[in-house]
């Protein structure tokens, strides 16, 4: 029988003499997940998102909900910060300028002057246009204070519309169920059909802290 390399686990041997069944051992890390966590920590190893960038907002606490409710299509992969207000100043216009080469989903979220976090996913990357986009994978989240996820109600499909001087996100009923303004520091968040939600906030209108976008990659 030839000598079996290192990278090679023998399983069993069908017959004496003969070569063996093996399985090929590699070292080579899963490219899509990657866990943040050491399995000595717990008894098992929870499989949190890789950033690819420093965020001024997400906790372990907030990508351990987040991970668990995005599409199927967008876990396992590394997000990557495409707009920050921390990094690129408040300007609605340059977060769109961030995403005009962006055809992939996409998570905001929010930090407020009260210190709740909350946000929306967004299936389609956020734009200026005459009319909403967006599909039933987008929905509202909140974690003021335990983590909730608003998901499409089925009444209409008004998910999305950008303009140059506001992003609105659900409607129906005379609300929105999240606004924000030009320069993404005012915003508010009202119960809409789209999405059944409860107000994301404490307050129905709140001031930005920090506001950041990502995507996964």
């Amino acid at each position: 029988m030839r000598p079996i390399p290192d990278s090679m686990k023998v399983l069993y041997f069908a017959r004496t003499s003969e070569e063996p069944f093996v399985e090929i051992i590699t070292d080579k890390p899963d490219k899509r997940r990657q866990s943040l966590c050491s399995s000595t920590d717990s008894e098992y190893e929870d499989l949190l998102p890789v950033l690819t960038d420093n965020s001024q907002i997400l906790q372990q606490q907030h990508l351990e909900q987040l991970m668990n409710h995005i599409p199927a299509r967008t876990q396992g992969y590394p997000w990557k910060l495409l707009y920050s207000t921390a990094e690129h100043g408040t300007s609605l216009n340059t977060l769109y300028r961030h995403m005009a080469d962006i055809d992939r989903p996409v998570l905001m979220v929010i930090k407020d002057m009260d210190n709740q976090v909350f946000g929306a996913f967004s299936s389609d990357a956020f734009k200026v246009s005459c009319y909403c986009y967006g599909t039933g994978e987008t929905f509202l989240y909140s974690f003021s204070p335990e983590f909730q996820k608003f998901h499409w109600s089925g009444e209409n499909s008004y998910f999305v519309r950008g303009f140059l001087d506001s992003l609105q996100m659900g409607g129906g009923g005379g609300y929105f169920g999240l606004w924000l303004d030009s320069d993404l520091y005012h915003g508010s968040s009202y119960s809409c059909n789209t999405f059944y939600n409860q107000p994301l906030s404490l307050h129905h209108d709140f001031t930005v802290q920090d506001l950041e976008v990502w995507t996964f990659i």
